[in-house]
Parts: structure tokens; sequence; C-alpha cells
């Protein structure tokens, strides 16, 4: 353990780690990628992709080897046993920082499939890791702005087009699937600005776990509702690496998912988008009240937890 440095130098050990990790881990997968890319036969492919798999859950294994060595850390999880690394698995989580990213991966690693999300389309330029996420098939969005779809409304279906094609690859290969359904990090003016009537949570956008039910109606089965607290009120990279985040809570629960909600038409069905809107509105209900209870009734979070 090397809490006892000081944060400064604790923060640069740590962020040192984490970079190195990235890079020892990047070289093996970016060559079986090449590999993968060179044989097209459909069972190589498949091996590789298996492969690609492992390389990543040994690079998130570091990733928690580097926190265990240089944080102090009290970890505070609980949910039901029983999860399978064979089975689809839609992955639902209040969102405060990339960090939640992180502590996500070291609950669920090798105890569900990999976990994937949806990425920037930008964001594949980012040196090392964008070219790893493409490899092991990460959904890359386009977002385009309020501006651009009222003069290209067609541009509204692309990345329900990006979704299927996606969905389309894991038909046969188990996967889950991370939404942050508030769709951004929570911040108390884009609480206020939104005037959400949640007390810890924005509102939840339900578009994209639509997409992903409508994609995979035969496969997705199960919603695992994650919640992220962070007692101490520092949620950041920054706050990880300078050791300011002492405690972290999770719970998570297996929830599934009504069969009414698979396959529906979110986009053209008003009947059906209400339905799946009001099955999340009680989730996020539910969330909110835990998130307050498990803060001891503090009440909103407050501004200075946004670092």
């Amino acid at each position: 353990m090397l809490a006892f440095l000081p944060a400064p130098v604790r923060g640069a050990l740590a962020f040192a780690l984490f970079i190195l990790n990235t890079v020892f881990w990047c070289i093996p997968l970016y060559l079986v990628l090449l590999l993968k890319l060179a044989i097209s036969r459909p069972g190589w492919r498949t091996f590789h992709a298996r492969l690609l798999v492992r390389i990543a859950e040994a690079w998130i294994e570091g990733n928690n080897a580097i926190m265990r060595l240089t944080q102090r850390i009290e970890w505070n999880v609980q949910g039901p046993e029983g999860l399978r690394q064979d089975d689809w698995y839609l992955v639902s989580a209040n969102h405060q920082s990339w960090v939640d990213i992180v502590v996500l991966q070291r609950v669920f690693n090798r105890r569900i499939p990999f976990l994937k999300f949806f990425i920037k389309q930008q964001l594949i330029w980012v040196p090392v890791l964008g070219g790893a996420w493409w490899a092991l098939d990460f959904p890359f969005m386009k977002r385009h702005a309020a501006t651009y779809l009222a003069r290209h409304p067609e541009a509204r279906d692309e990345d329900w087009e990006t979704t299927r094609r996606r969905c389309e690859r894991f038909h046969n290969t188990p996967i889950s699937i991370l939404n942050f359904l508030e769709g951004t990090r929570f911040r108390p003016e884009k609480h206020a600005r939104q005037q959400s009537p949640y007390r810890h949570l924005l509102r939840p956008k339900a578009g994209g776990l639509a997409f992903v039910l409508e994609a995979l109606p035969d496969r997705m089965r199960t919603l695992l509702d994650v919640t992220l607290v962070y007692p101490d009120g520092y949620s950041t990279f920054l706050d990880l690496f300078m050791g300011r985040i002492r405690r972290v809570i999770v719970r998570f629960r297996s929830l599934p998912i009504p069969i009414e909600l698979l396959g529906g038409d979110y986009r053209n069905d008003p009947a059906f988008r209400t339905a799946i809107q009001n099955w999340i509105g009680q989730i996020w209900a539910e969330k909110d009240a835990l998130i307050e209870e498990l803060r001891g009734g503090q009440g909103a979070r407050p501004a200075a937890a946004a670092h």
C-alpha cells in the first residue's frame, strides 16, 4: 500500500501506472487486431474477438491492482449473486463522472460479459484508447446539434441505424451494454436547468435503451440497475489519483425487462414510448430514494461535489 505517500506524489504515481498499464495491454491488443483483420475466416475472427476481450479484462484487473496499491478506498458493494458471463445484460447507472466506468468495471469484470458503451464518434481519435475501443466493437455514435437536425431531419435515424448494425453483431455473442440514462454527468447547474423532479438525478432519457431493446428483443431479458454514490463528494479522475475518494457505495439489482417492452417501435409508437418512459421513471424514482438513504438524508448533491 502506497496510500501513505503525499497526495501529489501518489497522484503522479497512480497516473503513470494507469498509463503504463494501458500501453502495456494495448500492445498485444493491437497485434491481435491486426491478425483479426488479416484472417477473414469466421471461426478465426470469433477466436480473435474473444482474445481481444480477454486482453481488455486483464487490463481492467491491472487498473484494479493499481487502485489497491495507491489508494485506500472503502468499497461498499451489494447486489445479487448468480450473474453469468454467457448471458446478455443491459446495465444502467446514474452518472457523476468518468470514474463511474472504472468503478463499474471493477464491480462487474469477469462476472458478466465485457462492458461496452456508446461513445461519441470524435473519441475514436483519442490516442491509444480510441483504436482499442474500435477493436473491441464499441458502438461509435454521431451526436448532431439541434440546428443541424433542423436542416437535416433524416440524420435523426443515423444513431438508430448504428445501434441496429452494432447489435446485429452481438446476436450470437453475449454482451453487456452500459447506458447512462441521464445522458451526461450530474452537475447542480444541469439539475436546476432541467428542473429535474429528482433530488440526486437528472431526467432520464430512454431512447438509447429502447433502441437496444428494439434491436435485440430476443436476447435482452435483464436490466442491471446500478446506483453509485461517492459519500465524500469527490468523484473525478483527479480526485481518484490524489486519494480524495475514500468511500464508494455501489448497489445493483437485477430486474426482468417487461416482455411488452421488447421489440417495440420507440420512434413511431407513442403508446410504447410512454410505456417505456413510465418504466424508467419508476426505476429512477426508486434510485433517487435509495441515493437519499445512502447519503444519510443529506438532500440534493452539493455543488462542492461536482469537482
